[in-house]
């Protein structure tokens, strides 16, 4: 399917990739410019969702009439973002159409990877390249960097937005309590909280009339099987918050930043109360074999900054990190006395 974004005609499709078990697949949202058949490493993402809501929820209600994966389509970018097992478009695991009581909490940290290394496989065997950008959002930001923390050679560059990180105080998401295998999240009732992130003087205006409930509808769609039951509230997988208490609050970190050697892009609200900005920073000093690092902070936002009347500061400095040929300046005196 196709459709027009500021004059640049978009091709749309829906792509399915089998995973290790039968039955199994995961939705992949993939959209590129109509003009361009071929392209670069430079010019190829691959992004992963969240704890909560999946890629289309995140990245591709069209406020306005454009999302930000179309925003990166219409700029020349092929974009290709999973649903991991049990989110969004993707097959949910059997467990997940019986009681949540009766199972261990779902998909963790290690399934996210796995479907994410999959799909990264997929796109470029498909696309005959050995690199892509990959971009992770909070829990997904974690799927991403411990993806690139063993797979340097298949990441171009990485970017991360509002990342897990080591936390020594309660971490929102994790209300407490016993953790079923899933767990029921009430779409309509999250906006209070969503904008209580915020000042009080900025709730009002935070969000554009009108896109939340565009937002919510278009996230509601995506789980028919809750909506048949509990109107207005849709599954997600309790396994991430599971690796919160076994990783993030008991001091241990998930991956090794410093394992990661392609050059790193952080995106950060300076409201977000799910990833203080003391996480974000203690994060960033881990990064310490990068080829380079970056940390933009977007003014005025939250954990949901891409759903928020301030997410073109977040597109515009993605797009800038994924188009810069930077190189430090260290690199190039080193590569100059070395040629003298």
């Amino acid at each position: 399917m196709n459709h027009s974004i500021n004059g640049t005609e978009i091709v749309s499709e829906a792509l399915y990739v089998a995973t290790e078990i039968p039955g199994i697949n995961l939705y992949v949202r993939h959209k590129r410019p109509a003009s361009i058949q071929a392209f670069t490493p430079a010019r190829t993402i691959v992004m992963v969702h969240g704890a909560t809501f999946s890629s289309g929820s995140l990245y591709d209600v069209p406020f306005n009439g454009m999302s930000f994966i179309d925003y990166l389509a219409a700029a020349g970018y092929d974009v290709y973002a999973l649903d991991v097992r049990g989110y969004g478009n993707s097959s949910r695991p059997p467990e997940m159409e019986q009681p949540a009581n009766q199972n261990l909490p779902l998909v963790n940290t290690d399934t996210g990877v796995a479907d994410l290394e999959r799909v990264v496989d997929y796109v470029l065997n498909k696309c005959c390249l050995d690199k892509t950008i990959v971009f992770g959002m909070s829990w997904g930001g974690t799927v991403a960097g411990a993806y690139a923390s063993t797979n340097n050679d298949k990441v171009h560059k990485l970017i991360l937005l509002a990342p897990q990180w080591l936390s020594d105080r309660p971490i929102p998401i994790d209300t407490g309590g016993h953790l079923d295998a899933w767990r029921l999240v009430p779409v309509r009732e999250s906006k209070a909280r969503w904008l209580n992130t915020a000042p009080e003087h900025a709730r009002e205006t935070l969000v554009p009339e009108g896109w939340f409930e565009q937002w919510a509808d278009f996230t509601l769609s995506e789980d028919p099987w809750s909506q048949q039951r509990t109107p207005d509230k849709i599954r997600a997988s309790n396994g991430p918050i599971q690796d919160i208490r076994d990783y993030w609050l008991a001091g241990r970190a998930y991956y090794s930043p410093a394992n990661i050697h392609v050059p790193v892009l952080l995106i950060h609200g300076e409201w977000d109360i799910d990833v203080p900005t003391d996480l974000m920073q203690a994060l960033f000093a881990e990064l310490t074999n990068a080829r380079y690092r970056l940390w933009v902070e977007i003014s005025e936002a939250t954990h949901l900054l891409l759903l928020e009347k301030n997410r073109h500061l977040a597109f515009q400095a993605i797009k800038s990190f994924c188009e810069s040929e930077f190189e430090p300046e260290t690199a190039r005196l080193v590569g100059r006395a070395s040629c003298s």
